[in-house]
């Protein structure tokens, strides 16, 4: 389909031992990344056979096995394996979303919106079950338009409004391919977790952003399934509306050192970009909003950010920057517009607030 649903964020995982994880589980579970990650999926999908065989329960395994036989194309196995995840841990929301990204892929638009609707109801901040919530939404949406001019043709109302969804999931840079998810990170369950981290275009199963906790605490894996890009996150050139050109330069080349930080994986340099003021979306205290941000850059296996030429608007120690972000992490693809609004600290510019469009 035209959208794509974004897995949890069917992005594979990066290792994450928890509490006194045995040694030679974290080894097994890197063993299986690193197969996931050369395409060897039999070999994973037997080492992974042979880790749940002494720990038949464990959350994660199963987890990485329903990411395997995704990218295996097996789907029905992989619906098995997260549909008997949500039976046993139904406080999880990736499952759920990776479930959706699976009946979406098969044009069952009811079950992946029900799918969607119990990770949002487990994990309410879950933000990229909501947006694949959109996605599915305007592709039901787009079936019940064309079936009302299917029974009359001239209803000019419905086929204005079913150009207008076309329009919205057909643009460029919207879809985003459905592949695999995420794995539910293995941390203490307080605040559901993704990411991404990611990706209402066709719907895309995205997979997960915030971070759930795993019942048995052994280590969490996502495996990537393809290799990042060559070409380095690439800022487009500047925009400038109003202004001073030299100020809209330093804007400019603060926002590329904040996608560079972001797709480098550099939680450290990412975060120093926000305002000591910065008040985080959604009312979250700054403590959680690092917490989670900091999960959501390093849990993906690569991260690569770039985006559109900025619209920069500076009005005294405050600039306004509006653009089309672009965002990939393993088999993850996402594109948003946002808006970040910088304010001068001292000599540097950093973010005063953040806005996804």
């Amino acid at each position: 389909m035209a959208y794509s649903l974004r897995p949890t964020f069917l992005a594979l995982c990066t290792i994450l031992c928890v509490g006194v994880a045995p040694a030679f589980a974290a080894d097994n579970l890197s063993e299986i990344q690193l197969l996931i990650r050369q395409g060897q999926y039999p070999q994973a999908l037997n080492k992974v056979d042979s880790y749940l065989a002494s720990r038949p329960k464990d959350a994660q395994g199963r987890f990485i096995k329903g990411l395997i036989f995704t990218e295996m194309k097996r789907s029905g196995d992989a619906i098995d394996i997260f549909t008997r995840l949500t039976e046993d841990y139904p406080e999880l929301p990736e499952p759920y979303n990776n479930l959706a990204v699976l009946y979406a892929q098969q044009k069952q638009y009811d079950r992946a919106r029900n799918a969607l609707e119990m990770a949002i109801r487990t994990h309410p901040s879950y933000a990229i079950a909501y947006e694949n919530l959109g996605d599915v939404y305007a592709k039901l949406a787009s079936q019940a338009y064309d079936k009302a001019l299917q029974l009359d043709t001239s209803n000019s109302a419905a086929q204005s409004k079913l150009a207008m969804i076309r329009d919205l999931v057909s643009a460029p840079d919207r879809s985003r391919p459905v592949s695999v998810a995420t794995a539910p990170p293995a941390a203490p369950r307080t605040a559901p977790a993704i990411v991404e981290p990611s990706p209402p275009r066709q719907p895309t199963a995205t997979v997960v952003s915030t971070t759930p906790t795993i019942p048995a605490a052994t280590t969490t894996t996502t495996a990537p399934t393809t290799t990042p890009p060559a070409a380095a996150p690439v800022a487009a050139p500047m925009k400038t509306e109003t202004g001073a050109a030299s100020g809209a330069q330093d804007v400019a080349k603060t926002l590329a050192a904040w996608a560079a930080a972001w797709s480098r994986q550099d939680v450290k340099a990412y975060l120093a970009h926000y305002a000591p003021a910065f008040k985080p979306p959604k009312g979250a205290s700054r403590k959680d909003w690092e917490a989670e941000r900091t999960m959501r850059l390093r849990r993906p296996a690569w991260i690569k950010v770039s985006y559109t030429e900025p619209q920069i608007s500076i009005d005294g120690k405050q600039a306004t920057v509006r653009f089309r972000q672009s965002y990939q992490a393993s088999s993850l693809k996402t594109s948003t517009a946002k808006t970040l609004t910088f304010t001068r600290v001292g000599n540097a510019w950093l973010i005063l607030a953040e806005e996804s469009n």
